[in-house]
């Protein structure tokens, strides 16, 4: 009889010592006779327990985590390949896990249950049927089910995709282009990976059909060149795709086209903005471009051009098999379906939550988060990145939605949740957002390029005492400057983080906490 174990081989998991866990329970069954077969899977996203093992019994997979390599003799002694529980580190039953049972998981609903290679267990469980859908109706057809599904672009700007999509596919015929931006580099995300680790076939087949829905023959995953296992796995996931007939001249006998190839970015974050993206894409230096026109029109080597982040294309299979309206009964207002939450900073457990928009952040960080690693007070959130505004407990009662964040100025961006506790110095924390955007700055506007600067300098006189209530006024002047004269969000939204500070953590910026009293 053969068990069946699963040892999950995403960035995260191999970090924690993934391969040496699998390498210890194969030679443990070699020296027990017995018959084992182990699927490197991809991670369910509940990082703080990774490495994850999970054995197939009859009930279902039962779950023991976080395992160590030292941990491995102990489990097998107390039955980990019967799915016994005699062990601390036993979980029960994968599915009941409360962190991943509370969850409507409708994007990344595979993770962590396939091999992210297999073709088999992809299809087994619907994948490419939204494709053999849209293959089946006409382009303004997959057009307008995108659009009755409310799906927003899960980036900064928060989009319609459906209007981008229309756009390009109402300029004239030629080569037109779908680029996805997988260029994670928000700190504290990593949804990204997980998608492309984990289920790239579900990327794959998003970008196939946004090429049906405009009449794009070509299209291009710009990666950040920090994800090397990234890299591979969609590499080798493109290579069988198109072996299969998903990819190529002649998608399923269908007469339509798709070609599909990887590009490394060069670890610039402005190369995050959409613009910038295209210009290195193109071979050039990640400079940003003024709009008009938009790359929708004039984009990828002067043609029109979809550009949307890996986790928009990742939710178009779902919406074309299950229909549009399927995915906009979750959400609320006009945040229609489903956001990928990333628990991160100090946080007692980090890691990936799907839920419908409305989730508050207190229900997050402290229902799924279990509140701080350290188990001090939380102080602060920042959400939607480096250029999000840090959040105080006054309102992490607020639902997740784009219009009521974008009310007392907050970000929901990629989804990113960084948590901080009573210790946090949020003085630092607004000098950090200039000093950051100062170091990844295009330098293609002044506002940006040289707000940057001074602002570190006008913090630094603040924090030392020099004329600090006319240097406040400085920084407010200087804040609203970037805001309103930046060519793109980078310096548009850098100010966010630091007038955040300015507002609900002003004592800290002022009388900077002696080094030993935090």
């Amino acid at each position: 009889m053969t068990t069946t174990v699963y040892v999950p081989r995403d960035t995260t998991a191999l970090a924690l010592g993934a391969d040496a866990v699998a390498a210890r329970l194969k030679r443990a069954a070699r020296q027990r006779s017995l018959d084992l077969r182990i699927v490197r899977n991809g991670s369910h996203g509940l990082c703080w327990l990774e490495p994850l093992v999970e054995v197939e019994t009859a009930a279902g997979r039962v779950a023991y985590g976080p395992v160590e390599p030292e941990d491995v003799e102990a489990l097998i002694e107390a039955g980990l390949f019967e799915g016994r529980q005699d062990h601390p580190l036993a979980l029960g039953l994968t599915e009941a896990i409360p962190y991943l049972k509370a969850q409507q998981r409708l994007t990344f609903s595979r993770i962590g249950v396939t091999d992210p290679l297999s073709l088999e267990d992809y299809t087994t469980l619907r994948g490419f049927e939204g494709l053999k859908k849209a293959l089946a109706c006409d382009a303004q057809g997959i057009i307008d089910e995108v659009k009755s599904s409310g799906l927003r672009g899960r980036g900064g700007a928060a989009f319609p995709t459906a209007i981008k999509w229309q756009t390009v596919h109402d300029q004239p015929d030629g080569q037109k282009y779908i680029v996805c931006n997988a260029d994670e580099g928000d700190s504290g995300t990593f949804a990204d990976r997980l998608i492309m680790e984990c289920d790239p076939y579900l990327l794959i087949e998003g970008m196939a059909i946004a090429g049906l829905a405009v009449g794009a023959t070509q299209g291009y995953i710009y990666l950040r060149s920090e994800y090397p296992l990234a890299h591979a796995i969609l590499d080798e996931a493109i290579s069988r795709a198109r072996t299969a007939g998903y990819l190529g001249e002649n998608i399923l006998d269908s007469g339509h086209a798709f070609h599909l190839e990887v590009r490394l970015g060069a670890g610039a974050y402005i190369c995050g903005e959409e613009t910038s993206l295209l210009e290195s894409l193109e071979g050039k230096r990640g400079l940003v471009r003024a709009k008009p026109p938009l790359p929708a029109i004039e984009g990828l080597f002067g043609r029109p051009t979809v550009v949307n982040n890996v986790l928009s294309l990742a939710a178009v299979p779902y919406i074309l098999d299950h229909g549009g309206q399927a995915y906009a009964d979750y959400g609320m207002g006009k945040s229609r379906g489903t956001l990928a939450l990333q628990l991160a900073g100090n946080v007692a457990r980090g890691g990936l939550v799907e839920l419908a928009f409305g989730v508050t952040l207190r229900e997050l960080m402290e229902n799924f988060g279990g509140g701080t690693q350290s188990g001090r007070p939380l102080k602060a959130v920042q959400v939607g990145g480096p250029l999000g505004a840090y959040l105080p407990e006054s309102q992490w009662d607020s639902p997740i939605d784009y219009e009521g964040f974008a009310a007392f100025g907050g970000v929901v961006g990629h989804g990113g949740v960084v948590m901080f506790d009573d210790s946090v110095d949020m003085g630092d924390q607004a000098r950090f957002a200039m000093e950051f955007c100062s170091v990844e700055s295009c330098g293609k506007c002044t506002p940006c390029r040289i707000g940057a600067v001074r602002g570190v300098e006008v913090i630094d006189r603040i924090r030392a005492g020099e004329r600090a209530e006319e240097n406040l006024v400085l920084l407010a002047d200087l804040c609203d400057t970037m805001v309103d004269g930046s060519l793109c969000a980078m310096g548009g939204m850098t100010p966010f983080p630091v007038q955040s500070v300015m507002k609900h953590f002003p004592d800290d910026l002022i009388r900077p906490r002696a080094e030993g009293g935090r």
